[in-house]
């Protein structure tokens, strides 16, 4: 059997054999989806090469199985991130209910991830891409009831999506008569060169799963209400293919400098890159206000993927190899941040920041991993993050000149030191109360994914050339001559050296002076003193009133930007589709399924006719 059949029908095998096991052993069903995956990546990475393919017929179709460079960095994250994810949910999902349902769809979620990444014509992507997006949809209202309003706008934009690419693959075979997916970018399929509508179809489907501005709407409560096991690939990787389809459509647009629509390819370009510096800015701004940690990181999740957008958008070296960068780095930090969120989830039962703090102490190591993950996650040196921002920031200012951008995404990279230390400071370093005594540290099953990621963004940070490396290749498979990288050097347009092994062991000295300091100080009998146990102005508070930092947090920096939160884009799609529900029930009365009302209509229409007949028949 194929290798690409082999992993496929694993994963398939793997998803039934959980639902099936449930009835009988359900508390196993977490170590086969574990097993399954775990079997898959190990297989992948060791059995499959770059450039090999598979061809077969489905119904007198040809279709084609591969793994391109380019499609080999996006295998990188799901395959990594979907094996750490199904470890953690051995522990998170542990006493919960309908595990085969929660195991077969999370397996199905990775397949059809796979598929599409292995899937080298647009029919088995289109098939693939529709498994991915049922399967993760069955997990987004896993949790019952109350979150089938969120899976239901998760399936209208899922299904425009779905629709725009359809359109646009029944086009291509229609005007260049291929399914596959390079014969099409060679005969100019995304070069606007006849059917400009074409790419531009295809990129209202990737958006959609980029969470791209004004299509994102369904994302925030979608990743906040999945169970966060899940969350972690629903961001961390699940997003990313929308990535993946963005750069294959841009993959001539790159190399478009010719022909005499390239203003049209220029204005694309500049419109991607805009509506990822709006996402990345008005998302930062909404996880501003945030009180539950879940709902924080699905608009950072946002936020981040503005960044990758923009960086794509450049169409330069610099700018796509940061977009790529930050693609694998965002996947490691969101996967772990929102594995950190659910540990505090299952281990506190609530990820409230104006419930709980002080959890430092409780889980040591949940802490360390947010910790690593926050600072990736706010470009601060040493961590990759840094790496991929630097690189982003001087593609706009040196490959680009879109200076203005530039002020865009330093605004909100700024701003997101502030959420992240909202984050930071609501779960684990405000004042211990007592209804958290009970609390211990996350199970082990949890807590070895969320270390092997807090590890792996460290060494991306001290060694970015371990990244830079597979996306150079799959560069070069986008158009691009020879990319150049190195391990551990940033260059800026100065001609200066920066040695990041010097920057990396200064920063972790300091860090590790501090962490020292800390603990000392903290081990010298400080008393704690509760929340409640204060007095402002005179007056003692009541034990309902909560004194937290994190009551009013910001809250000048909120007024401040009170016209932004008036302005909210699920208002305007409410106000869309209560239109078109308007529309519709006017047109059911038209066609009401009444002989009589048809006959009337008839005789109207042949009225109309004899008035006019002159004028609608004259010679």
């Amino acid at each position: 059997m194929n290798i690409f059949f082999l992993l496929i029908t694993i994963l398939f095998s793997g998803a039934l054999l959980v639902f099936l096991i449930n009835k009988v052993a359900p508390k196993i069903g977490g170590i086969i989806a574990f097993a399954t995956i775990a079997l898959v990546s190990f297989l992948f990475f060791t059995q499959v090469d770059t450039g090999d393919t598979y061809q077969f017929t489905l119904g007198e179709i040809p279709m084609q199985f591969g793994v391109t460079p380019y499609t080999y960095i996006f295998a990188i994250i799901v395959l990594g991130l979907g094996t750490l994810a199904s470890l953690y949910s051995i522990g998170y999902m542990q006493g919960k209910k309908r595990l085969g349902y929660y195991y077969a769809n999370f397996i199905l979620t990775v397949t059809g991830m796979i598929g599409i990444i292995f899937s080298q014509d647009f029919i088995s992507f289109f098939i693939f891409w529709e498994i991915m997006t049922w399967s993760s949809y069955l997990l987004v209202i896993y949790t019952g009831h109350k979150s089938q309003n969120i899976g239901m706008k998760y399936m209208i934009f899922s299904a425009i999506g779905a629709y725009a690419m359809l359109t646009a693959i029944v086009s291509i075979k229609a005007n260049y008569g291929t399914y596959n997916i390079a014969d099409a970018i060679q005969n100019g399929a995304f070069n606007f060169s006849e059917h400009m509508y074409i790419p531009i179809m295809l990129l209202i489907g990737f958006t959609v799963k980029a969470a791209l501005m004004p299509l994102h709407v369904w994302a925030p409560n979608a990743y906040s209400k999945s169970p966060m096991a899940f969350t972690s690939i629903f961001s961390g990787a699940m997003s990313k293919m929308g990535i993946l389809g963005i750069g294959l459509v841009l993959a001539s647009a790159y190399s478009y400098t010719d022909h005499e629509n390239v203003n049209y390819v220029v204005a694309l370009r500049y419109t991607l890159g805009w509506l990822g510096g709006i996402t990345a800015v008005m998302a930062t701004i909404y996880a501003l206000i945030q009180t539950d940690a879940k709902k924080l990181l699905a608009y950072s999740s946002i936020a981040q993927l503005g960044y990758i957008i923009v960086g794509l958008s450049t169409g330069s070296e610099l700018g796509v190899m940061a977009a790529l960068f930050l693609a694998i780095v965002h996947g490691i930090f969101k996967g772990a941040l929102f594995m950190v969120v659910g540990a505090v989830e299952k281990q506190v039962g609530t990820t409230d920041m104006t419930k709980i703090s002080g959890l430092i102490r409780k889980m040591p190591f949940t802490f360390f991993v947010a910790l690593v993950s926050i600072i990736a996650l706010a470009g601060i040196p040493p961590l990759g993050g840094f790496v991929g921002k630097w690189m982003l920031y001087e593609a706009l200012i040196t490959e680009s000149n879109n200076y203005f951008l530039v002020i865009v995404i330093f605004f909100s990279s700024t701003a997101a030191f502030l959420y992240s230390y909202r984050f930071l400071f609501g779960l684990f370093l405000g004042q211990e109360e007592k209804d958290t005594e009970h609390v211990k540290e996350a199970p082990i099953t949890m807590i070895i994914p969320m270390m092997i990621l807090a590890i792996l963004l460290m060494v991306t940070g001290a060694f970015p050339g371990i990244l830079f490396e597979p996306i150079a290749h799959g560069m070069h498979y986008l158009g691009f001559s020879d990319v150049n990288w190195d391990m551990s050097i940033l260059v800026n347009v100065w001609g200066e050296e920066s040695n990041m092994t010097y920057i990396n062991l200064s920063i972790g000295i300091v860090f590790v002076a501090i962490f020292a300091f800390l603990t000392i100080k903290g081990y010298k009998g400080t008393k704690n003193v509760g929340t409640k146990d204060i007095s402002t102005g005179g007056e003692i508070p009541t034990e309902n009133e909560n004194l937290t930092y994190q009551m009013d947090f910001f809250k000048p920096f909120e007024r401040a930007a009170a016209p932004l939160y008036k302005r909210s884009m699920n208002k305007i799609w409410n106000d869309l589709g209560n239109a078109l529900e308007a529309l519709t029930d006017f047109i059911r009365k038209i066609y009401s399924g009444n002989g009589q009302t048809y006959a009337l209509f008839v005789v109207i229409f042949l009225v109309i006719l004899l008035l006019f007949k002159d004028t609608l028949f004259a010679n």
